[in-house]
């Protein structure tokens, strides 16, 4: 198993994708912490793991608020010792976000990149010291295709993702710290397809991708499984698009 006794927390690691990686981590061994601002739906993803077999915990946190940030990662080194890998997956992504900032009220572009920016701040500088301390590991933000398109407030949050991978590249390398992202593009989900017209759904995988079917879950979990595995050891500040060619085919 590529993950025996490493320990990983997950934000939004309730559902979606989410709940996918903490599912994939467990499956090669890991130990998982669950954090998410929703303690109900947590609790019952944890408790699915731990009916399996797997070492799982769930933490109610808001990544917006330090200082429940700290205390959640608290809990996961109490609990587990340490941690080895931590994936930034919470964030805000409604059609909401994809229009122009003029459309929202200050309040809503606040929410969205206290959340999907500050959020990486704090939870990457908040596990830091544990990593440094087992001598090294793996942080794995997730952005999104509309990263590199940018146009919309959900894109430029997406795009600073992108840019917090490259800076804490740097910055935890002296820490044996590795720092990647995954782009994913349009997605089998029951959200994603609930939140966008099925016409564009159709334009985007018949017309804009160069492979055309929906992407899975599991293509983004074998994305993750590699980049926090010792298999990608020599990668870091890398962003990878999990998104079937879009939006290269212009």
């Amino acid at each position: 198993m590529r993950f025996h006794r490493k320990t990983a927390v997950i934000t939004g690691g309730a559902v979606g994708l989410g709940r996918a990686f903490a599912r994939g981590l467990t499956g090669e061994g890991a130990k998982v912490a669950i954090l998410d601002i929703d303690a109900e739906m947590a609790d019952r993803t944890a408790a699915e793991l731990t009916a399996q077999g797997a070492q799982a915990i769930a933490v109610a946190c808001d990544v917006a608020d330090e200082q429940q940030v700290d205390t959640a990662v608290g809990i996961a080194i109490e609990n587990f010792g340490g941690i080895d890998i931590l994936i930034n997956n919470a964030g805000r992504h409604l059609t909401k976000y994809n229009q122009p900032f003029g459309m929202l009220s200050r309040a809503d572009i606040r929410g969205l990149f206290d959340v999907n920016v500050i959020g990486v701040i704090n939870c990457t500088l908040a596990c830091r010291d544990s990593m440094r301390e087992r001598g090294g590991g793996v942080v794995l933000n997730i952005s999104s295709m509309a990263g590199f398109m940018n146009i919309s407030p959900y894109g430029v949050s997406k795009l600073a993702v992108r840019g917090l991978t490259v800076a804490f590249a740097s910055e935890l390398s002296a820490d044996r710290i590795r720092v990647n992202g995954i782009a994913p593009g349009l997605m089998n989900t029951e959200n994603a397809l609930a939140d966008l017209p099925s016409a564009l759904v159709d334009d985007i995988v018949r017309e804009r991708q160069l492979v055309h079917r929906l992407g899975t879950m599991d293509d983004v979990v074998s994305a993750m499984l590699y980049l926090c595995s010792d298999e990608a050891s020599f990668i870091t500040g890398e962003t990878l698009k999990v998104s079937g060619g879009y939006p290269l085919n212009f």
